[in-house]
């Protein structure tokens, strides 16, 4: 056996997006920061100036890799918010570097 294998493919979900205004982002939000989905963790406003309008600086850190990403965009300008779904699964085993999963169930009354 071989401890090389191949990916054929990885979808990391944040293909689907929806358009939002960078003055509607809070904090634990997503947004995609340069073609990665990342998680909002710091959002600030500065006041618009003389010639210029109000600007946003986004610290927000990849859902993935945990790297910190970091954004300044006008307020008014559309940035990408992805459709991120999570799922829980539990360890059931380790055999031969496969991982045996069990995806629970949550049923709500």
């Amino acid at each position: 056996m071989s401890d090389e294998f191949e990916v054929e493919s990885a979808d990391s979900g944040a293909a689907n997006y929806v358009p939002v205004q960078t003055s509607t982002m809070k904090k634990g939000s997503h947004i995609i920061i340069k073609n990665r989905p990342c998680k909002v963790d710091h959002i600030s406003t500065s006041k618009p100036g003389k010639h210029g309008s109000a600007k946003c600086h986004i610290v927000a850190i990849d859902i993935f890799t945990g790297k910190k990403n970091e954004e300044i965009s006008p307020a008014h300008a559309t940035v990408h918010h992805p459709i991120v779904k999570r799922k829980e699964f539990a360890l059931l085993s380790i055999d031969d570097g496969f991982l045996s999963l069990f995806r629970r169930c949550y049923q709500r009354h």
